[in-house]
């Protein structure tokens, strides 16, 4: 039975006040969240839909990871328009949200926003997530080449997110992955600040617990003008194991999720 075998951090950052970023890790679903807001929101709106994407996949593990990620990211939809309904003042708030789900034998990427997700095998790291943004939009369409994206005005303009509306669905998409891949999920605060061919560099040299470290020191080491957060696990082959997961970030504190009751065991039939 394949699985997830990983790790993972959160940093606050050199510039940021605050840590609006979560990420969860765990055998079969792993997921980062970036989020915005004033005050607290972005906390709270990062940590709930993380929540109720991980929770979703903790009760239904072994289901379709489509149908599983379908279901957390609705609830996640449903949870941040909770959260502004019930504090006026988040109104705005909203997360990228990024997440692997596996079965056991099929992965799924389920994803909104501009956090990344990449695969590394045989030394070749490859973007497997499209960032919702109005430059990559401008980048798909010829206005605009990579060179002069990254300083562009408006490279942090995200038009897809979880923001509280039922009707914003996440891309999903299936992952052929092998026994050895890893998968890296990470913020825009790793991924502004370097580049995938350091990404491939420090993932070909270290170990998933020496790389994540070394990868968040590498964006602090630029300015750390964001809060950085990433994830990554290998694929493993081995018998299926019970673990709740561990918590990053703005998913350490549970007085930033919404409502801990939202997540429940699906009815039998």
């Amino acid at each position: 039975m394949l699985r997830l075998s990983g790790t993972g951090d959160s940093h606050v950052g050199l510039v940021r006040g605050n840590n609006e970023d979560s990420a969860f890790v765990s055998p079969y679903c792993i997921l980062v969240a970036d989020g915005v807001g004033g005050g607290a929101a972005g906390e709270v709106a990062s940590a709930t839909a993380a929540y109720a994407l991980a929770g979703t996949a903790l009760m239904r593990r072994g289901e379709d990871p489509a149908q599983v990620l379908a279901a957390g990211f609705a609830l996640a939809q449903a949870q941040v328009h909770a959260g502004v309904d019930l504090d006026p003042s988040r109104s705005g708030m909203a997360t990228t949200l990024t997440s692997v789900v596996t079965d056991g034998t099929r992965f799924v990427l389920g994803h909104l926003g501009d956090s990344r997700g990449y695969v590394f095998r045989d030394g070749e790291l490859n973007r497997v997530s499209t960032d919702h943004t109005y430059i990559q939009n401008m980048l798909d369409e010829g206005r605009l080449d990579e060179a002069g994206s990254a300083e562009h005005p408006w490279r942090n303009v995200v038009l897809r997110v979880v923001n509280g509306h039922a009707d914003v669905e996440p891309d999903l998409v299936e992952l052929d992955l092998v026994v050895g891949d890893r998968v890296l999920l990470a913020s825009d605060g790793l991924s502004d600040l370097v580049t995938e061919d350091e990404i491939a560099r420090t993932l070909g040299a270290a170990s998933d617990d020496a790389a994540v470290p070394e990868l968040i020191a590498r964006a602090l080491g630029r300015g750390g003008r964001d809060n950085v957060t990433c994830v990554l696990a290998t694929v493993v082959d081995g018998p299926e194991i019970s673990a709740d997961g561990h918590l990053y970030g703005a998913l350490g504190d549970p007085g930033n999720v919404v409502d801990v009751a939202a997540v429940r065991a699906p009815e039998s039939a």
